[in-house]
């Protein structure tokens, strides 16, 4: 174990995060950037103590928990979670849970695709990085708390009574098939995720679909190429549907385009402009 290296590293990891990041107040004592000690602490579910032992380089070696849960506090990459573990003198292990942390370059290249709806979801099928207009085709996705943008939830549980008819998509069954297969795959990449184990197991006790499904043990998913969403606005788009793997994230970037010329693409540019207003539509 590098303490010395380790305590460094902490200390640069914690002044990069605003307190704005977590969700914490600025205040207007602040002398240094960044977060203090007993803010990393009690994100980390640690005691302050120990934490600034760790940052003093007078800590003895922290447990995979621990560390687990600074690298959380501090927001780290899974490189930068890799190099904790190292710094503590314990080899990093595979990644617990799908990554949630969506590249800048790629939250740039969503917002660069005006005229296309792209979003980005983790390997349990979280939406967690999106565009204008794919608010605006599907959901607003801001407006819903973090659990519910989780597509497979949704597909199977709702919220609604029509539960598929809420993205009002023409492949629901397919997309559900599919993103049970894609499920089960992710959950053999990470067995001690207790939140993907969470899903599955709220799925298989509230919808039996999903359980007769899950049960085929199917996890090769045929890709989407076109389909089409029922807006309560603009009517029929039927759309062109590209994957782009993020392999080292275990993320995809969903695309929706509509081709050159068509109806479609028409009320994807009306939508561009009229935005989630949709969600004010009665009925």
């Amino acid at each position: 174990m590098d303490r010395r290296e380790l305590a460094e590293f902490l200390r640069s990891r914690r002044a990069r995060i605003a307190p704005s990041d977590v969700g914490l107040p600025a205040g207007a004592r602040r002398r240094t950037p960044g977060l203090r000690r007993e803010e990393v602490a009690q994100l980390a579910y640690i005691s302050t103590e120990y934490y600034t032992r760790l940052e003093q380089a007078r800590a003895p070696r922290p447990s995979l928990e621990v560390l687990a849960q600074v690298a959380r506090a501090l927001r780290l990459s899974d490189a930068e979670r890799d190099h904790l573990h190292h710094l503590a003198g314990t080899p990093p292990g595979p990644p617990s849970g799908p990554s949630r942390e969506v590249r800048r370059s790629i939250v740039d290249l969503l917002h660069r695709l005006p005229r296309a709806a792209a979003f980005v979801i983790s390997a349990a099928h979280e939406v967690i990085a999106w565009n204008d207009l794919a608010a605006a085709l599907m959901e607003d996705f801001s407006a819903l708390p973090r659990r519910d943008r989780n597509l497979v939830r949704r597909v199977f549980l709702g919220p609604h009574p029509e539960g598929r008819r809420l993205y009002g998509v023409s492949d629901a069954g397919e997309f559900a098939r599919s993103a049970v297969q894609q499920l089960r795959a992710a959950s053999a990449r990470y067995p001690d995720d207790a939140e993907l184990t969470g899903l599955v197991a709220e799925l298989l006790e509230k919808s039996e679909e999903f359980a007769r499904l899950w049960a085929a043990h199917d996890v090769t998913a045929a890709p989407t190429l076109r389909k089409t969403f029922d807006h309560p606005v603009v009517g029929p788009v039927e759309v062109n549907c590209d994957v782009l793997d993020i392999a080292d994230r275990d993320q995809r970037v969903v695309i929706y385009t509509a081709s050159p010329g068509s109806p479609s693409e028409e009320a994807l540019r009306l939508l561009s402009v009229v935005g989630t207003q949709r969600l004010d539509v009665p009925g």
